[in-house]
C-alpha cells in the first residue's frame, strides 16, 4: 500500500515513530512522511521513506491560517493520492481528516494530546469540539494513547466506541532504553525534569517545588532538560531560565541528542504536565528503571503506578509536588531502586513498540480493500 504519514514536524517521527517506520517498509508498503521539513529529513529519507514538506503554522487557532491548511492537505492528498494515511497531531488530525474524506481516502488519526485549546474553556473549546466533532464523524479508526482522552471522546460525542482503539502512546524500544543500575551516590538524589519548556508541562511548578525541598534538604539537586522558546503560546523564555540558574534554584542541561545519559545519572525522573496523552520522558524513565514522580492527570496516571512505580501529586500545585519529592527522599536507597525495577516490568508489560507496531498492521490489513477513487 502507499501509506502517507502526516504530522506537525518531520522529527516527531524519528523520535517518536520510528518503529513503525521500519516496519511499514519492511512489509512492503511506500512511506511517505508529510510534514514541516527539519534537520532529521535525511534521517527519514535513510529509513526508506519520502519526505513531502508541508507548509504550516503550528501555533493556535486562527481561522485563516488554518483553512489555508485544509486547502493545502487536501491538494496533498490529491496529488499523492495514498492508498491510506495515517495521522499524529492536533491540526494535521482535525483538517487532515476532513480534507481526507472530501477525497475519500481512508485516514486513522492518533490523538497524542488535547491541546490548549481543547481544555482553555469557553469560546476557544466550544471551537475546538466542533472542529473535532466534524473532523472524526464517521472515521474508521481513531487511536488513542490513554483511558482519559479516549472516554472524554466518546462522552462527548466527538468519536463512538467502536471507532476508537486505545495505544500505550507511541511505544517504547526496550532494547535501546534499557534499563540502567541505580545510582549508589550517598547523600540526595537528584531530580531530573525532561519537558519542552511550556507552562503546560509544569515547568513553573517543578521551579517552586525546588525552592521548597531545597529549602529544607539544601543539597538537593534539580535538573531541568528541554529547549527555551518554543513556538508555542506558553513558552517559558530563556532569560526566565537563566534567573531560576543564577538563583540556584534549577540546573538546567539544555538540549541533548539523546537524553539516556542524563536520565541514567537521576534517581528519580518528574512530570508535573496539566494534561498528557501518553508522557515520552516518563515513560523512557521508567523502561531505564528510573521511579517516576508526575501529576495524576490523564496520561500520567496511565504511566505511574502510584506507590509501586512512583509518586503522583496534584496538578499545578508546587507544594504537593515538594510533598511527593519529600517522600521519595524518604525512601531508603534499596526501596528507590525497587521503584524503579517496577516501573521497568510495567514498561515491558504494557509499553512495547511491537504493540503499536502490531495495532498498525491491523488496520492496514482492515483498510486494505475499503480505498476508494480519489477526487480528480
Amino acid at each position: 500500500m502507499r501509506v502517507l504519514i502526516s504530522v506537525n514536524a518531520a522529527w516527531n517521527i524519528w523520535n517518536f515513530r520510528r518503529p513503525l517506520i521500519d516496519a511499514l517498509i519492511a512489509d512492503g508498503h511506500a512511506v511517505t512522511v508529510l510534514a514541516p521539513k527539519d534537520d532529521t529529513v535525511p534521517k527519514l529519507e535513510a529509513l526508506g521513506c519520502s519526505v513531502r514538506h508541508l507548509e504550516m503554522n503550528v501555533k493556535g487557532l486562527n481561522p485563516l491560517q488554518d483553512s489555508n491548511l485544509l486547502m493545502r492537505l487536501r491538494k496533498h492528498f490529491r496529488d499523492l493520492q495514498p492508498d491510506v494515511i495515517l495521522s499524529f497531531t492536533i491540526k494535521n488530525n482535525i483538517f487532515g481528516a476532513i480534507a481526507a474524506k472530501s477525497v475519500g481516502i481512508p485516514f486513522v488519526p492518533n490523538v497524542t494530546g488535547l491541546g490548549t485549546a481543547f481544555l482553555s474553556g469557553g469560546m476557544l473549546e466550544t471551537v475546538a469540539v466542533t472542529l473535532y466533532k466534524m473532523a472524526f464523524r464517521k472515521l474508521p479508526i481513531v487511536f488513542f494513547q490513554n483511558a482519559d482522552d479516549r472516554d472524554l471522546f466518546v462522552e462527548r460525542g466527538l468519536v463512538t466506541a467502536p471507532q476508537a482503539r486505545l495505544l500505550p502512546g507511541s511505544g517504547i524500544d526496550l532494547d535501546h532504553f534499557a534499563a540502567a543500575a541505580y545510582p549508589q551516590k550517598e547523600g540526595v538524589p537528584v531530580f531530573l525534569m525532561v519537558a519542552r519548556l511550556l507552562r503546560d508541562k509544569g515547568v513553573l511548578e517543578y521551579v517552586d517545588a525546588a525552592r521548597l525541598v531545597k529549602s529544607r534538604h539544601p543539597a538537593a539537586r534539580f535538573q531541568l532538560l528541554g529547549a527555551t522558546d518554543a513556538e508555542n503560546r506558553t513558552a517559558i523564555d530563556g532569560e526566565t531560565v537563566q534567573d531560576w540558574e543564577r538563583e540556584g534554584v534549577i540546573e538546567y542541561l539544555g538540549t541533548v541528542e539523546d537524553v539516556r545519559p542524563s536520565v541514567e545519572a537521576a534517581q528519580c525522573v518528574v512530570l508535573p504536565s496539566y494534561r498528557e496523552g501518553a508522557p515520552r520522558t516518563l515513560i523512557e524513565a521508567a523502561a531505564m528503571a528510573r521511579p517516576l514522580i508526575a501529576t495524576n492527570v490523564p496520561g500520567c496516571r496511565a504511566v505511574v503506578d502510584a506507590g509501586r512505580t512512583g509518586f503522583l501529586c496534584e496538578v499545578q500545585s508546587g507544594e504537593s509536588l515538594a510533598s511527593a519529592c519529600e517522600a521519595f527522599l524518604a525512601l531508603p536507597p534499596e526501596e528507590r531502586a525497587a521503584m524503579g525495577r517496577a516501573g521497568r516490568s510495567k514498561m515491558e508489560r504494557e509499553y512495547g513498540h511491537s504493540i503499536v507496531v502490531d495495532a498498525y498492521r491491523t488496520v492496514l490489513r482492515e483498510l486494505a480493500p475499503s480505498r476508494k477513487q480519489v477526487v480528480a
